[in-house]
């Protein structure tokens, strides 16, 4: 079966809600335990509203290519402010990215960071960044193929 990616509008925020209310359940809800895993689906209408249709942002929904095809994934991103402790780098982060679960290693994950990074290089963006859990090897290892490179490390205890 074909997939499409499309740039996700105002009118497919309800799609990318539920998207991103999957990853939020997958990844968050497993290795964070204060994750609100209900919040896109709850509260998250103006974000996921913002990143379709917002200047700086970008959302995109992976389809079956059928029509009215359900949606299989999602990106979004967005371009970074400008940091003055950097001045040469012009950002774009990828924000979130999901598959389902029976389509990965099929190509759609490869399809949807292709297209972001075009994006922000049309942006003028000269450097992506993307965060994961430390504990989330696949991930990791996925971006790590798409040329992404541990930058920093962050540490958290519990108090």
């Amino acid at each position: 079966m074909d997939i499409i990616i499309v740039t996700a509008t105002a009118g497919d925020v309800p799609a990318l809600m539920v998207s991103a209310g999957a990853l939020f359940r997958e990844d968050g809800g497993r290795r964070d335990p204060f994750m609100d895993v209900e919040w896109p689906e709850r509260d998250g209408r103006d974000y996921y509203t913002m990143m379709a249709t917002g200047p700086a942002c970008l959302a995109l929904l992976a389809r079956l290519a059928t029509p009215d095809g359900p949606v299989i994934g999602h990106l979004t991103g967005q371009m970074k402010e400008p940091d003055a402790l950097r001045p040469g780098v012009v950002a774009a982060e990828l924000v979130s990215m999901r598959v389902a679960e029976e389509w990965r290693s099929r190509g759609v994950g490869a399809q949807l960071v292709d297209r972001f990074l075009a994006w922000a290089g049309e942006k003028g963006a000269n450097r992506a960044t993307v965060s994961a859990y430390a504990a989330n090897s696949d991930a990791i290892r996925f971006y790590r193929a798409h040329g992404f490179v541990p930058m920093s490390l962050s540490l958290q205890a519990d108090l």
